[in-house]
Order: C-alpha cells, then sequence, then structure tokens
C-alpha cells in the first residue's frame, strides 16, 4: 500500500508540470491563484517536494482537475467512485466525486489519537458545509469555537478564517462539501442539525 501511495506521488510532478504547460500558464500567475509560493511550486514539479494534502486541493482547483486526476488515479467505466484516499496533516481525506468543478465532496477521517494542535486558522476562496458522522468534530470560525456533534452541520464562507480538529480523543469522521466562492449545498431535506456554527457562541 505504502509503495503504491510512493509511485502515486511521484508521478504528481510531472503531471502538475505538464497541465500548467498545456494552460499556458507560469510558475508565477500559479502562485498568484493558489497562495503556493513560486519555489515550492517548482519543487513539486520536478519531485523535490512531496506533495501534500494543503498543496494538492487549491493545485486541483486551479488546474480544473480532481485529486483523483491528479495522483491518477486508474479509469473506470463503473458508475461506483474510485474511492483513492489523500493522507495529510494527520487527516485522511476521500473524494466522493469525479468530475472537474463544481462541489467537491469528500468524507475526511480524523484518527482516533492524533495528539491534539493549536488551531491555527487559514482562509481561502470558497464556500463549504460539513456534517459530522461519528465522533465530535471542534470548529473555529474567526470568533466562534463550536464542537459539532454526530448528525451537525455547519456551513461557511472560506474566506472567513477557520480551523477543524478532534474535540477529544476518539476518531472523528464527516463529510465536506466544498465549492467556489458562491456555491452552497442546497438540501431538500429539513436538516437534523440543531444549528450551525454561525448561529452558536
Amino acid at each position: 500500500m505504502d509503495d503504491d501511495l510512493d509511485h502515486a506521488l511521484a508521478t504528481v510532478g510531472p503531471r502538475l508540470r505538464a497541465l500548467r504547460k498545456q494552460r499556458e500558464t507560469t510558475l508565477a500567475d500559479l502562485s498568484t491563484s493558489t497562495g503556493i509560493s513560486v519555489s515550492t511550486l517548482s519543487r513539486l514539479e520536478s519531485g523535490d517536494r512531496r506533495p501534500t494534502l494543503e498543496l494538492l486541493l487549491p493545485l486541483a482547483k486551479a488546474h480544473g482537475v480532481t485529486l483523483d486526476e491528479l495522483v491518477d488515479a486508474p479509469p473506470t467505466g463503473d458508475p461506483r467512485i474510485h474511492l483513492r484516499p489523500v493522507k495529510g496533516n494527520g487527516m485522511t481525506m476521500v473524494p466522493l466525486t469525479r468530475r472537474a468543478g463544481g462541489i467537491q465532496a469528500y468524507k475526511i477521517v480524523i484518527p482516533a489519537g492524533r495528539r491534539r494542535r493549536e488551531p491555527d486558522p487559514q482562509s481561502h476562496e470558497g464556500y463549504e458545509w460539513v456534517y459530522v458522522l461519528n465522533g465530535r468534530l471542534r470548529l473555529v470560525l474567526a470568533e466562534h469555537d463550536v464542537v459539532l456533534e454526530p448528525g451537525e452541520a455547519a456551513e461557511f464562507d472560506t474566506r472567513v478564517p477557520h480551523w477543524f480538529g478532534p474535540a477529544g480523543a476518539e476518531a472523528v469522521e464527516f463529510l465536506s462539501l466544498f465549492g467556489k466562492q458562491g456555491e452552497r449545498a442546497h438540501l431538500r431535506a429539513r436538516s437534523t442539525a440543531r444549528s450551525t456554527a454561525g448561529g452558536r457562541d
């Protein structure tokens, strides 16, 4: 499994360079659109820097491809989603959608026993909706610091500084829908969540 992951990550650099050349984009332009430094982008393309989830997400968005395409998940005619997990920052992210653009869906797992870190809120373009499946998820959103229980949901503009992590020592599993700025998750069924993060102090 580790050998397969290492092989997949080793092919990311050439794929990133090919995508950038295909779109006739410079490293400076890509740096501006992703917030990743030119030197880091150059090292990623040359294979001198190991790609992480935090780097792959904005790059996939900038190039208009899915995470599966960046790590060269094998094509399939099966309508079932090919679940190829991406690990980074102590989390496992499983893509649940294959199409580029639009709203992207992920299942995110933070394993039990992960050492708790101090919140380090970040901001970026987009809009996110999260729904907790198991465990307790701590969400820091601007001045709000809340804990979401299983069955609770939150949605927020990702331009607002935000951070999430485990609220305790147990594993946390949650769904995340992420779209570009202005896209929201429109639910036909009535939400079972007691409140969203924006309405709790």
